[in-house]
């Protein structure tokens, strides 16, 4: 490949699928999938047509995984929400590489609509959702639209397994 930062970019892509698929018990050691066919198997899609249909699908997730030294994270977060209608899924969230930490460490963002819709989803009370999931709330002034809540990796996984039982 011939630009490092796609080289990096893809890497995390794949570094974050087959952490979730091994952490949900979708995998083998190995990383092989252990269905190849199963639609919960997360995966990469292949990029066609001009619509962004996001970096890695975990259903019903989309996720767009960021490999940067700066964060974009609202930025980012829009471009969630486009991806994820664009893919036909109902919620979006970035993905964002820590410097010198594994996969698992790695920062998880929902904008406020999609971490409520997701609470609701699961059930919980908004205390409930934020303690259970390591949860934390950045606030950029009084626009909304700016706000995130942030766990990661690891959680995430948690998050996934229990939205995949609730919608099951």
């Amino acid at each position: 490949m011939a630009n490092p930062n796609k080289a990096k970019g893809t890497a995390w892509e794949s570094a974050v699928r087959d952490y979730l698929n091994r952490d949900l018990g979708l995998a083998h050691s190995d990383g092989t999938p252990r269905d190849p066919f199963s639609p919960l198997n997360v995966r990469r899609p292949a990029q066609e047509g001009v619509k962004d249909v996001g970096d890695v699908h975990a259903v019903p997730f989309i996720l767009e995984c960021k490999d940067c030294k700066s964060s974009a994270i609202p930025t980012w977060l829009r471009q969630t929400r486009v991806e994820a209608k664009n893919a036909g899924f109902p919620f979006g969230v970035a993905v964002v590489k820590l410097r010198r930490h594994g996969v698992h460490s790695g920062s998880v963002h929902f904008d406020v609509r999609t971490w409520t819709r997701v609470r609701l989803a699961l059930g919980l009370k908004s205390a409930d959702m934020y303690a259970r999931y390591g949860f934390k709330l950045s606030m950029r002034g009084l626009d909304t639209s700016r706000w995130y809540f942030t766990s990661d990796v690891y959680f995430f996984s948690r998050i996934l397994a229990d939205v995949r039982k609730v919608l099951a």
